[in-house]
């Protein structure tokens, strides 16, 4: 029997859940919980299989019981959220905590509660076997995370064109020195009077202004620009993320995409929340992105994601053919449309639970792409990776804290 806590602050969402586990011959309810400090309480003392959590819980929320049963007693949780951009952000912070998998309220009567009862069941006896581990912070990637924040920054002032000069005593000079922690050297700044001399345009400015994205091709011309890495993942996936992406280095030489399975509205999130903590830029994908060095693409949700073009004129393409085994995005459309480049692809799999992957990891790794497989000791739920471990495929198995390494060490070769 799968013992589960129902923990939510709505009296009928306890009373549906409840009814809907204790009428699944597999499930015992073992207890609820109607705020977050209620939900920890119960779970130190029941020792459940399962927890679903709703994300807004009063007195401790959602995010904070989740933090707390993660380093206290880590346990598998199911979140419940609605479709709210408010909604999506905690989720994705609480799956990111631990949490291993989430279900989007369907609101309001239980005619649409029960249209989801199959998948609702189904999510927590997954979730049930999931592999949960203590949740610590790793202080490498806080200062990966404050690194990336100054990173950034210095970008914005650069883009203002405030000048950086060591000898400058400007505001914006000291902030960005300060942050940088180096001394920086520029040329003089011309004095305000030659600056209103020019009568260019502001367009006329920004199109003569040297792109530093071109020059980041230009300098990654060699074998490593030409590169591209495709990763894919699922349950347990932002959690994995979160191990990866903040790692990866401010001149990573190529783009990456990443494909997790998630609905709309919450890959956008999910990108936010990597790209707050990350040294690379990460974004939701959109159609016709070119794929540029130092970017990661989060394909968004309810659209498959395709990568399209030669050379480094790479671009992404989505569409929304139908889902491939229930997920759309799925990982194997896009790593089927990357087998044309050959050896230039560098390849991941993440957790995630099924074999989605597997078949596109093959046609890359027959083309002499590179495969990267996360090892079961780290894998919340070793379904995806185990696929391409068994049909002998991966170059490196790895845990996850190891693959941002191995990412950039194969992209350099």
């Amino acid at each position: 029997m799968i013992r589960v806590l129902v923990a939510d602050d709505s009296s009928f969402m306890r009373k549906v859940l409840s009814d809907l586990f204790t009428e699944a011959p597999d499930f015992e309810v073992v207890g609820t919980a109607a705020t977050g400090k209620e939900a920890v309480t119960q779970v130190l003392k029941l020792k459940p299989d399962v927890v679903t959590m709703d994300v807004n819980m009063p007195v401790m929320d959602g995010l904070k019981a989740v933090e707390a049963i993660m380093t206290d007693c880590p346990t598998p949780i199911m979140m419940f959220s609605s479709l709210t951009k408010e909604d999506a952000d905690e989720t994705v912070k609480a799956l990111s905590l631990g949490a291993v998998d989430f279900m989007c309220k369907a609101g309001g009567s239980i005619s649409k509660i029960d249209s989801i009862a199959g998948e609702i069941l189904e999510k927590c006896r997954n979730a049930s076997k999931a592999n949960v581990k203590k949740f610590g912070i790793n202080n490498n990637i806080l200062e990966k995370k404050q690194e990336a924040g100054n990173l950034k920054r210095i970008n914005i002032l650069e883009k203002k064109d405030y000048n950086l000069s060591g000898n400058n005593s400007s505001t914006a000079t000291s902030a960005a020195s300060r942050l940088r922690g180096l001394r920086l050297t520029a040329e003089p700044v011309p004095p305000v009077s030659a600056k209103l001399k020019s009568h260019s345009s502001a367009a006329d400015r920004i199109a003569k202004r040297e792109n530093p994205y071109l020059k980041m091709r230009a300098a990654n011309s060699g074998r490593s620009g030409n590169k591209l890495v495709v990763l894919g993942t699922s349950t347990g996936g932002p959690k994995a993320l979160q191990a990866v992406v903040p790692k990866l280095p401010a001149d990573m030489p190529c783009g990456m995409v990443i494909v997790q399975h998630m609905p709309a509205g919450f890959t956008k999130s999910l990108a936010e929340r990597l790209d707050y903590s990350s040294q690379v830029t990460v974004k939701e994908a959109e159609d016709n992105d070119p794929i540029l060095p130092g970017y990661v693409y989060i394909a968004p949700g309810n659209y498959h994601l395709e990568i399209t073009g030669s050379g480094p004129q790479r671009v992404i393409s989505l569409n929304q053919k139908p889902p491939v085994g229930s997920h759309r995005p799925a990982v194997d459309p896009t790593f089927e449309s990357v087998v044309q480049y050959g050896s230039d692809v560098v390849s991941v799999i993440l957790t995630g639970m099924g074999c989605d992957g597997s078949a596109g990891m093959k046609k890359i790794k027959e083309a002499g792409g590179y495969v990267i497989a996360e090892s079961k000791e780290s894998c919340v739920v070793y379904g995806m990776p185990k696929a391409v471990v068994d049909a002998g495929i991966a170059d490196e198995v790895l845990p996850v804290e190891q693959v941002a390494d191995a990412i950039v060490n194969a992209v350099r070769k």
